[in-house]
């Protein structure tokens, strides 16, 4: 009877509790969680040195973190030795060789990170101490070698090579460069000419006027009390000679009066990289920075904005559409990007457009708030959870002259805010018609349609160094043809005779990818045969086409060459192709002039049987062909190869290519040819795909 009772009270208490529940009517917002921040401990050297300490004894590691807070640095044609120069600091001191330093580290089990404004080391707690002298010793006594400086800037080169054809890489240099003018730190385009104008003496003044005591900020985190660190960082860093450090001003940049298109034509493209932005006023620890961020959050912030489920789920424009609002120091930013199809690069930028305007014009739910609200107070907690964000909060307070409480009413300031706060940054900072929209993609496929967003209807046309040209003023001309550009290339490669005796030719290659050296040995042969052979050491490939088909040989496993694949592979087969591109069912099309590494070129476009398109560059003084662009569809996805010629050689009367270099998104590798060998006869079973 008494289980009967208790079911019974339960039920009735129950029932009349939602009686009285409102189901219609959603409930109020509790109030903001109550998160306890822990204070990190500070203290500062004589020299000018602010220390923050932050305990955290849960496992037995200290990292040490060194940030420089200084202005950035107009580098004009020197763009780059300021990273050069913080990649420096790593290798070698006036008591220690970058080998020592290696060797050092990795005896200790540590990490080390360097660059132009923050170093960061890191390690066990018993190792504390001598990581922190090496640390210490980079600060102090670094000295920069050129050889050093040499291998820093051939892998700048080789990062550039590769970044030519990375749409999404160009978007973001041209993209900085018209949101905040190239004459500015944050605007400067980074070439080959600037990196190959770097200096050691750059480099070390950077280092000497640069990092100093007085404006350094090191937090301290981890298995560490105050006293210890105090000990340690007087140690090691007390003799750190402070000194007057260099400000600089700048004309702040400021968003178009009305929108601009902009457009960097990469002919192969297949898709278009879209991206809306323009400089704002938000400095860091600005009240509208928490407002503003939950109406970033709401328009395209993360996968459940506005922008991904219109351009993604709604339309399948894309995989993804995003914005971004980033409060900073000197000038902030606003950002909507995506990557689409050509034939749907003007509706997304309309969706884009549209979307911007609906959060300005109209009020976000209390839903949409609170989905925001709950979010970004998930993160919050979360963040704190690591001793590092102490570390980083106070530091901020510190640098950018934050309210103490700053962080701990972080989830107040959060939770207070209502839809019409959202609405009121929305319009402050939101601005679609005053804003840059750059478009990285086919000129040929999508530019009919885009100057429908600029009042004055006109695009302007960028390359990929952010420099505005005429596309008008590079056209072929007149009567100039398909059939005389590729004859010029027969005739100063030695003539169609010479070519057609060649049966067979044997190519052998060296050059290096990851550190790792590069054998390479590609055989053609009469009629559509192909062999190759990559050796790189640990990893191996072989590829075979007898003609109609063709395999993959890599790591134990065997692939067929099919679409896309298969198709280039049959071109590069054909040995004499050029010859009568109609022949081999290969239409061809003389577009354009264009810029090859600083020479005229011009541009042809050859439309494979099933529609691929590939297209080759003919200098227009030399006449032999300096660059071929392909786009090749992987189960991974589409992806830029590019292959350049160079050094070309005379061998029995005809001219070969001796330098071959290959970019493609994941880096460049050059080769050099170290032997051609003609008419060798080599055997059919080499080509056999069994």
């Amino acid at each position: 009877m008494k289980r009967i009772l208790i079911f019974f009270l339960v039920v009735f208490v129950t029932t009349i509790s939602f009686a009285q529940v409102d189901r219609s009517k959603r409930p109020d917002p509790g109030p903001a969680p109550t998160v306890n921040i822990g204070d990190a401990e500070s203290f500062e050297l004589p020299n000018g040195l602010k220390v923050f300490v932050v305990e955290n004894h849960k496992l037995p590691k200290v990292t040490f973190n060194l940030i420089l807070d200084i202005d950035p640095i107009v580098e004009g044609k020197n763009a780059g030795f300021i990273d050069a120069a913080g990649s420096l600091l790593e290798t070698g001191t006036k008591t220690r060789t970058k080998d020592q330093i290696d060797q050092e580290i990795d005896m200790l089990g540590a990490f080390f990170s360097t660059s132009a404004t923050e170093i960061t080391a890191s390690g066990l707690e018993r190792n504390k101490e001598k990581i922190f002298e090496i640390m210490s010793d980079m600060i102090l006594n670094s000295e920069f070698k050129q050889e050093e400086l040499d291998k820093i800037i051939k892998q700048t080169l080789s990062g550039l090579a590769a970044a030519k054809d990375e749409p999404n890489t160009i978007a973001q240099r041209v993209g900085k460069s018209l949101m905040y003018g190239k004459t500015h730190p944050y605007g400067e385009i980074e070439t080959e000419e600037t990196a190959k104008s770097i200096t050691l003496d750059m480099c070390k003044k950077y280092y000497e006027t640069y990092y100093k005591p007085n404006v350094a900020y090191l937090a301290i985190v981890g298995d560490i009390n105050l006293n210890t660190a105090k000990s340690l960082i007087e140690k090691y860093l007390g003799k750190w000679v402070k000194a007057e450090v260099p400000k600089n001003t700048y004309e702040t940049p400021k968003m178009p009066v009305t929108t601009k298109v902009s457009l960097v034509d990469r002919p192969n493209a297949v898709q278009s990289v879209i991206g809306i932005a323009y400089p704002i006023e938000l400095p860091v620890g600005s009240e509208d920075v928490i407002k503003a961020s939950i109406a970033n959050l709401i328009l395209g912030g993360s996968s459940t904005g506005r922008l991904f489920m219109n351009l993604r789920e709604r339309h399948g424009y894309t995989y993804g559409a995003y914005s971004s609002i980033s409060p900073d120091k000197l000038i902030g930013s606003f950002a909507a990007y995506a990557s689409v199809r050509n034939v749907v690069t003007d509706s997304s930028v309309t969706e884009i457009i549209n979307e911007m305007k609906k959060i300005r014009n109209d009020k976000v739910s209390e839903d949409e708030l609170q989905k925001a609200k709950n979010y970004l107070t998930g993160s919050f907690i979360r963040g704190l959870e690591k001793p590092e964000t102490v570390a980083r909060y106070a530091i901020n307070i510190a640098r950018y002259n934050l309210p103490k409480d700053y962080y701990k009413n972080y989830l107040k300031n959060l939770n207070a805010v209502t839809v019409e706060d959202v609405q009121t940054v929305a319009k402050k900072y939101i601005k679609p018609n005053n804003a840059n929209i750059l478009i990285v993609g086919n000129a040929q496929e999508i530019a009919k349609n885009l100057n429908k967003f600029s009042i004055s209807g006109k695009i302007d046309y960028y390359d990929i160094y952010g420099e505005m040209y005429d596309p008008n003023l590079k056209k072929v001309p007149e009567g100039v043809t398909v059939e005389q550009v590729l004859n010029k290339f027969i005739d100063v490669t030695g003539g169609r005779e010479k070519i057609l005796l060649v049966k067979d030719v044997t190519r052998n290659l060296t050059g290096q990818i990851q550190g790792m050296d590069l054998k390479v040995t590609i055989t053609i042969k009469e009629p559509n045969k192909l062999y190759s052979f990559v050796d790189a050491g640990v990893f191996q490939q072989k590829t075979v086409f007898d003609g109609v088909k063709g395999k993959v040989t890599a790591m134990g496993q065997d692939k067929e060459i099919t679409g896309d694949m298969l198709e280039t592979t049959k071109l590069q087969a054909n040995l004499h192709a050029y010859l009568d591109y109609a022949k081999a069912g290969i239409k061809t099309e003389l577009t354009a002039l264009e810029t090859i590494n600083n020479n005229d070129a011009y541009k042809i476009i050859l439309t494979l049987p099933s529609g691929i398109k590939m297209t080759q560059y003919y200098d227009v003084k030399s006449g032999l062909m300096v660059r071929q662009m392909s786009v090749l569809s992987t189960p991974q996805g589409s992806f830029n190869q590019t292959m350049d010629f160079d050094d070309y050689r005379d061998l029995n009367g005809l001219k070969y290519p001796y330098k071959l270099t290959q970019i493609t998104g994941q880096g460049t590798i050059e080769l050099k040819t170290t032997s051609i060998e003609v008419n060798t006869n080599p055997s059919d079973s080499l080509f056999e795909v069994k």
